[in-house]
């Protein structure tokens, strides 16, 4: 599992020019899953992202994590996030798990992100559809998370 955590002011995920999906001072997670991962890949890697120490604190450090602030979060999914182009120009995206996995796994990790940061507090694309992602980035300050890399 891959995600690319964003620090943001603010974002938000439109379908067909409705907003699907919001969230105000906190992250964006773009997350992609791999084939292998499971269950329990999920579960880690939300505890990654939730213990994760990207906010300031009153002297501007990086000290705080996203539940220390009170922070919100957006959720998008990215297959792309797998992709491989190390052979010629087009990317491959057989490394990205199958719809099915992958979409369980996304609902799975929005879903113990809203129970630890309570309602209202976790917005959410729409899995599958094109998507347009707005976002004031605040930093700006960017992360990749790997759950191989890792060990998740």
């Amino acid at each position: 599992m891959r995600a690319l955590i964003q620090r943001v002011e603010r974002a938000s995920v439109e379908v067909d020019g409705r907003e699907v999906g919001s969230c105000g001072a906190g992250y964006l997670v773009l997350l992609g899953v791999g084939p292998t991962d499971t269950e329990g890949t999920a579960r880690r890697m939300w505890e990654k992202v939730r213990k994760l120490r990207i906010c300031a604190d009153k002297n501007g450090r990086t000290n705080l994590s996203l539940v220390d602030v009170g922070g919100s979060l957006l959720v998008v999914s990215q297959f792309t996030l797998y992709a491989d182009a190390r052979h010629g120009n087009r990317p491959s995206f057989t490394n990205a798990a199958p719809a099915e996995l992958a979409n369980r796994l996304y609902e799975l990790f929005c879903e113990l992100a809203e129970k630890d940061l309570g309602p209202g507090r976790v917005g959410r694309g729409e899995f599958g559809t094109h998507m347009r992602v707005s976002l004031v980035n605040d930093g700006p300050f960017t992360v990749m998370l790997d759950s191989e890399e890792l060990g998740l």
